[in-house]
């Protein structure tokens, strides 16, 4: 039976700050409601201290951020973003359309097509996202959506240049030096400078993620997403440095994300405590992983590979590491999960930054029912039907019975047309 070794704050506790996000939220976006562009200035020199002219970048502004960057940062933005579209080229191959004969004269089929615009949310703060400018901005291109806007915010009153060279190397059509609750709530709904789209994405804070939250509705979402999550999976196999590391590696992202660690081996679970304070006492972003760890870090000791699968798809976690004997054991058996990293080799910052699958997954349990952001997410599948005459006169007797059934006359009368224009029987 599985048993904790450690836990972090409860549930309760970690939403007690709930309310007062969502009641910030709400004011502002009535706040941008009412007094568009205004109110979004005043949110930027407020939260970013940013007030320029535009928040729009210019072609010669971008040109020039791009050629300020050293040719590694280039270099590396450009390999990064040549897997994750290497990928998601694949994943859109995959996703056809069809159309099948299901009876005689009867045809049924389905097209996908992206979305007409984009609003695409690279986060700044404390860390400066490069990455989601790939996963978001080139993601959408890929699925071919027309027109794809990418909101950024200022860094202490400066442009964070990395970011703005792998938005416009993604294929952002607009660049907009922006943040927070205003950005996503001027991207969703428009003001006299921004047109609204038809979906936002990109990760965010907590104040980004209810601001998605609340627009949802009027404008489609990705997901609906909370702190990072990662669960590493180890064996007697594994070693503690690595699993510390790797705990401390997503913990780092802010003082509210999880990381919980479920093995079979009492002994690692003790290691890993004391090898995670060992590597605190050096780790340059302690003051965030060492909070997230202590209230958020948990230790889950089970007795099987089948308890462990258990309760790993009962957390439902975004990140999975599996650092076992036998990884693809967990690739076939696990359903709940944002993205599998399978083995030592691989781990969760390759995919945050570089190796080509996602990085916007599904937190808070919502892996039980969807995966991460891709091309499909950009994609709206859409059916179509025709019939032959005499394959409507055959469909339209089914239907005038059912429509009956339901007490729905008009709809009977529709299909009751069909069979007296074209039966000919």
């Amino acid at each position: 039976m599985a048993r904790f070794i450690k836990t972090g704050k409860s549930e309760i506790e970690l939403k007690e700050a709930d309310s007062e996000i969502r009641e910030t939220v709400s004011r502002i976006i009535r706040d941008i409601e009412t007094q568009g562009d205004a109110a979004v200035r005043k949110l930027s020199e407020q939260f970013d201290k940013w007030s320029p002219v535009s928040f729009r970048l210019s072609e010669s502004e971008i040109s020039e951020i791009v050629s300020s960057l050293p040719k590694q940062v280039i270099e590396d933005i450009k390999f990064a973003q040549e897997q994750i579209r290497f990928f998601a080229e694949k994943q859109r191959a995959s996703i056809t359309d069809i159309e099948v004969e299901t009876r005689p004269g009867v045809f049924l089929g389905h097209k996908n097509i992206p979305i007409n615009s984009a609003g695409c949310y690279i986060p700044g703060g404390r860390y400066p996202m490069v990455a989601s400018a790939h996963m978001s901005i080139l993601t959408a291109k890929v699925a071919g959506v027309k027109r794809v806007i990418a909101c950024t915010p200022a860094i202490h009153g400066k442009i964070p240049a990395a970011t703005v060279a792998a938005m416009f190397l993604a294929g952002a059509d607009e660049i907009y030096i922006l943040g927070g609750i205003q950005a996503m709530t001027a991207m969703a709904i428009g003001t006299e400078t921004i047109l609204p789209v038809d979906i936002i994405v990109g990760p965010g804070n907590a104040f980004v993620a209810e601001a998605k939250r609340q627009l949802y509705g009027r404008v489609g979402i990705d997901l609906f997403a909370g702190p990072t999550e990662i669960l590493v999976i180890a064996d007697e196999t594994a070693d503690a440095e690595m699993v510390a590391c790797d705990l401390l590696g997503q913990a780092e992202h802010g003082p509210t994300s999880p990381g919980v660690l479920i093995t079979t081996s009492e002994k690692l679970a003790h290691e890993t405590i004391k090898e995670i304070e060992r590597q605190l006492e050096t780790l340059p972003t302690a003051d965030i992983a060492g909070v997230a760890w202590r209230d958020n870090g948990a230790i889950i000791l089970v007795e099987s590979e089948d308890e462990a699968i258990a309760e790993a798809d009962k957390l439902a976690y975004e990140h999975v590491e599996v650092l076992t004997r036998e990884p693809n054991v967990f690739l076939a058996r696990m359903t709940n999960y944002g993205a599998l990293f399978l083995g030592p080799e691989t781990n969760v910052a390759y995919g945050d930054k570089v190796i080509g699958t996602n990085h916007t997954l599904p937190t808070m349990k919502a892996a039980r029912y969807t995966g991460g952001l891709w091309v499909g997410k950009f994609l709206k599948n859409c059916t179509y039907q025709r019939c032959t005459p005499e394959a409507s006169a055959e469909i339209g007797k089914y239907a005038m019975r059912l429509c009956e059934i339901e007490g729905f006359m008009g709809h009977k009368e529709q299909a009751a047309l069909r069979v007296r224009r074209y039966d000919k029987k």
